[in-house]
């Protein structure tokens, strides 16, 4: 796409036109011809495959096995479970004409695997023996949404879902932990992005969950984002759809399960969390680009160079590129990978081959340095951490300064008025005044943080006796 820093708004001023600007700019995505669809280009695409390759890994290693269900989900599957049905019914697409005909049953299309996976399950399962039964899917899923933000909420997206079965609560619970524990290991270690961690509330938890965990991460303009979920689905499923065992004394009970999952929504948060007013700044471990090589001059001597100076990167396991066409100039190159967000700019030209040297750039923080030839592999990989660590104590230092207590309703009231955050305050758990909330100042509660502590405290929209703080915000 042609551009100039010109293009580009100012993140400070008008958030959402540069968010939406640099997504199509760094040839992240694109829309798609149908209303609320988008495009993965490349760039964006393996983005989400380097998330896909860290994470299937911690998946397996845990026990779990990827396998794939069907898109089309009869639409007597996904009513036998009637809180679930409830909660997804607004944004359901349903088909009801295939091959030119009036189809006998109506199909949803797959908004999430539960009802079409546990299908299977009931067929599968038999004995405590066929247990746990752990499968993840990495698919898309369709949820006809109304108003649609590239990555952040889009009709279709993909996602990783996980689905387990168990014998007792305690190991399904067990599950319901680690997945949230794995999660907030691949957001801390390759987005770089902290948050809280938390049980959602009644009005807020998935449909047809017992209790939901979420990850809630805090974006530049004080809005959560609902990063992350994990699912204790208790019995309700299994029963529904009769999912049961015989015990090892012969006695027959229904399974504890478990549903978690990640989706593309994830590079949306990455995107806002780490970008400045000239571009992408991306954190080293999830950057397709890792090093971007600009000969000076491309030509002899000083592409040769750079040739072999990529050539070594590699070897280091760096994902590596020169960039030296001739059709751009020099600083047009330089912005155009800064647009980018590659964390590394390694500068090649007649200087640097006389004086055996390089100049490296840090995307991050803009420092210049000059690095010995024979000490860039060391160097580089020195960089790459160091960026990273950067973005994610830079996360945390913003999280915390936006983390604020109110005491009252006027408190939460002029937070929310000047500058967002989270907001932790004392709530009754009445879902009339967490209404009367959302509806008066458009915050919702995110979450009640996991190691929250039983206190005295009153509720700060009614005054009634309330026993924890929760987290409140504005949301996506």
């Amino acid at each position: 796409m042609e551009f100039t820093k010109r293009d580009l708004p100012k993140k400070s001023e008008n958030l959402s036109d540069w968010y939406n600007k640099i997504i199509l700019m760094a040839e992240l995505a694109d829309y798609g011809p149908a209303k609320g669809t988008m495009i993965y280009r490349p760039y964006g695409f393996a983005i989400w495959e380097l998330i896909q390759k860290e994470m299937d890994k911690l998946i397996k290693e845990r026990g779990v096995d990827n396998a794939y269900f069907p898109l089309f989900i009869p639409e007597s599957l996904l009513k036998k479970e009637q809180a679930h049905v409830e909660g997804f019914s607004p944004e359901l697409a349903i088909v009801t004409i295939g091959g030119g005909e009036e189809l006998a049953e109506k199909l949803v299309v797959r908004p999430t695997s539960e009802t079409i996976m546990y299908d299977a399950y009931s067929r599968w399962i038999h004995s405590w023996r066929d247990l746990p039964l752990m499968i993840n899917q990495w698919n898309n899923v369709v949820r006809w949404e109304k108003r649609t933000y590239l990555f952040l909420r889009t009709t279709e997206f993909l996602w990783q879902e996980g689905h387990t079965a168990h014998a007792t609560h305690k190991e399904s619970w067990e599950m319901v932990l680690w997945a949230m524990q794995m999660y907030q290991k691949v957001y801390k270690e390759l987005f770089a992005m902290p948050g809280y961690v938390g049980k959602k509330s009644e009005s807020e938890k998935f449909a047809g969950a017992d209790t939901t965990l979420t990850f809630e991460s805090l974006m530049p303009e004080g809005k959560a984002l609902q990063s992350c979920t994990s699912h204790d689905l208790g019995q309700n499923f299994s029963k529904s759809f009769d999912i049961s065992f015989l015990n090892s004394e012969g006695k027959s009970e229904n399974v504890w399960q478990t549903s978690w999952g990640l989706s593309t929504r994830s590079i949306g948060g990455l995107i806002m969390m780490h970008g400045d007013d000239a571009g992408l700044v991306l954190p080293p471990r999830l950057a397709p680009v890792q090093v971007i090589i600009l000969p000076i001059k491309a030509e002899g001597k000083i592409l040769a160079s750079c040739e072999e100076l990529e050539k070594i990167l590699k070897n280091n396991g760096i994902r590596v590129k020169i960039d030296s066409s001739d059709n751009e100039t020099f600083g047009f190159r330089i912005n155009k990978w800064e647009l980018k967000g590659v964390p590394i700019r390694i500068e090649i030209g007649a200087k640097e081959i006389e004086q055996d040297m390089i100049t490296l750039v840090r995307r991050d923080n803009g420092e210049k340095s000059n690095v010995a030839r024979q000490e860039v592999e060391v160097k580089v990989a020195q960089f790459l951490h160091l960026i990273q660590d950067n973005l994610y104590q830079k996360a945390e230092k913003f999280l915390q300064v936006n983390t604020q207590d109110a005491e009252n309703y006027d408190e939460f009231k002029k937070i929310l008025s000047n500058k967002r955050g989270f907001i932790s305050a004392f709530w009754c758990e009445s879902k009339d005044c967490e209404k009367g909330i959302k509806e008066e100042t458009k915050a919702t509660t995110r979450c009640l943080p996991l190691e929250a502590k039983e206190q005295n405290g009153k509720c700060i929209y009614c005054g009634k006796a309330a026993k924890y703080k929760w987290f409140f915000g504005q949301a996506y």
